[in-house]
């Protein structure tokens, strides 16, 4: 396929008139609808019907009518560049759900296993013989998808979904969806946000090195761990070489995305390259959108999307799983035996460890937290990822994480009966209260559940039951998973930001199944309610009261 005509499509799916003249004509609902629309013709043949199309309107105020027409006649609707696809090794009774107790859960679970068939997709020949006429990026196997809009491949949420797949016991469909993500860095050089042309210029949470070593624990294959490490070697070295930055003599890795455009899937036409360039940050970090990126507004001003400025914080969550793929991939090379390159990843490791100790630890709050570049100093706002540093076992002192505990303990951020919010400020955003996200729950529960202390490990209890009670309870009332939930409604889902809530859903799922892994033989449909604090001294406090 030639060149040219991959640009073209390039234009058509990305940046140019056409694109514009759609989207700010809110033809859809949705403005991801347009751009996963395949084209009945070549780029061409469309980009020259449409140039003269413009040249009858030469104030460029062509009617939403005409326009409706002109994409009727030169596009068909999205999804067709998938066939049919059920997971040949889906199996009917995993042996995981032997090991839920209740027998709710189990039937529940058994029910979200049959869910991977309908989220199972399988590439048409059609989109590798004809690439621009699309724009899905295809890839070399069969793929799980989110669900909803989400029509294609997404990294972040894979993690979740692979560690689901294996769960399972799918390892032939979670070893093709790490292939899909491995090929993506071969060709790109990094893992693009997802399966789209329109997300060519920007990644998304590295969890790549960790899928691996799930799909390694699982299958103890080391021919395909030798393959795949290549690949690894080279995303780590895009993250370090574009994605980092040096300040007070300390590197750390930041969402950056110096690409001057509107995003073609939420068409905002903002004034200014700048803001362009910190939305698609946003974006690149999973959390799109959050009052954790906004700057300050000006006295007597709230801040809004507008106010964006992702790639002016140096997120704690980054870091810390940076941290942790650092470590994992020099036990990778340790075991092939290559002891100088897993040395050279161990010293990362601990001087990315001593620079957040740096920069994002605060003793006083007993916490770590974003560090802002503007203000050169860290924000103290509560986000569940100020405790990623727990979950990726990246800090010096046992004494920092009795601290983290206390600093959750004490946030007000447990008092919630639904889940964990992504913040405690209501923006309108969906990456803010009342939001919880299933990544951000499975996280968390999972860096509580490995520290030594009880109390800890009776937090994370806690959290997975009343997470389990939140998800069953939406199943039971809608038939369905959602991306997200409300934390202040008993199964209710989440909402704002740019676009509905979405059914599948696959990170949602497969943080489910972790759980049910994790707590099988404790958890239950009737669950926890009300907070989940852990904390012996307000249960005294409580019991005082009543005596009184």
């Amino acid at each position: 396929m030639s060149v040219l005509l991959l640009g073209l499509r390039i234009e058509i799916y990305c940046t140019g008139q056409l694109l514009h003249h759609v989207q700010t004509a809110k033809l859809f609902n949705d403005d991801k609808h347009f751009v996963d629309m395949k084209l009945k013709e070549h780029p061409d043949v469309v980009l020259s019907a449409f140039q003269n199309l413009s040249q009858d309107w030469p104030s460029n105020a062509i009617p939403p009518s005409t326009l409706r027409d002109f994409v009727g006649l030169y596009f068909d609707e999205p999804g067709l560049e998938f066939e049919p696809w059920t997971p040949p090794d889906w199996k009917d009774n995993p042996k995981l759900l032997g090991r839920i107790e209740d027998p709710a859960l189990a039937g529940w679970a058994a029910k979200l296993n049959q869910l991977w068939k309908s989220l199972g997709r399988k590439i048409r020949q059609e989109v590798r013989d004809h690439p621009e006429l699309y724009s899905l990026i295809p890839t070399p196997h069969p793929l799980v998808v989110p669900g909803g809009r989400f029509r294609e491949l997404y990294y972040w949420d894979s993690y979740w979904v692979v560690n689901g797949l294996l769960l399972s016991e799918m390892t032939t469909t979670a070893r093709g969806m790490i292939q899909n993500l491995l090929y993506l860095v071969d060709t790109y050089g990094f893992v693009p946000n997802g399966g789209r042309v329109y997300y060519e210029r920007r990644s998304q949470p590295p969890f790549l090195t960790l899928m691996v070593e799930s799909y390694y624990q699982a299958t103890q294959d080391q021919a395909f761990l030798r393959g795949a490490l290549p690949t690894l070697d080279k995303e780590y070295s895009f993250w370090m070489q574009n994605r980092s930055l040096t300040l007070h003599n300390h590197t750390l890795n930041r969402h950056h995305v110096p690409v001057g455009s509107p995003r073609s899937v939420v068409y905002k036409h903002y004034s200014g390259q700048l803001l362009w360039e910190e939305l698609k940050a946003g974006a690149e970090s999973g959390w799109d959108f959050s009052s954790r990126w906004y700057r300050a507004a000006p006295p007597g001003q709230t801040p809004s999307l507008g106010d964006t400025g992702a790639s002016q914080v140096l997120p704690v969550d980054l870091n810390a799983l940076l941290c942790r793929n650092e470590r994992t991939l020099a036990s990778f090379h340790r075991l092939l035996g290559d002891a100088e390159a897993a040395a050279g990843y161990e010293r990362a490791a601990a001087v990315r460890q001593q620079a957040m100790e740096a920069l994002m630890w605060d003793e006083r709050r007993g916490a770590w937290f974003d560090f802002s570049l503007l203000a050169d100093a860290t924000r103290t706002q509560f986000h569940p990822s100020n405790l990623a540093p727990l979950w990726a076992q990246c800090f010096s002192a046992p004494a920092m994480a009795e601290r983290a505990l206390l600093y959750l303990q004490e946030s007000g951020a447990l008092r919630f009966p639904n889940g964990v919010p992504a913040s405690l400020q209501d923006s309108g955003q969906q990456w803010d209260y009342p939001n919880a996200w299933p990544p951000l729950q499975h996280m968390l529960i999972e860096g509580l559940s490995k520290l030594p202390s009880d109390e800890a490990k009776k937090l994370a209890f806690d959290l997975a039951q009343n997470w389990i009670r939140t998800n069953w309870r939406a199943f039971d009332e809608y038939d369905a998973m959602f991306e997200k939930y409300d934390v202040n409604g008993d199964g209710k889902p989440g909402g704002g930001g740019e676009y509905d809530v979405q059914l599948g859903f696959g990170w949602t799922n497969g943080v489910v199944l972790q759980l049910l892994d994790l707590y099988g033989d404790r958890l239950t449909a009737g669950g926890l309610s009300g907070t989940t604090t852990s904390s012996l001294p307000l249960l005294l406090c409580l019991l005082l009261v009543t005596l009184q």
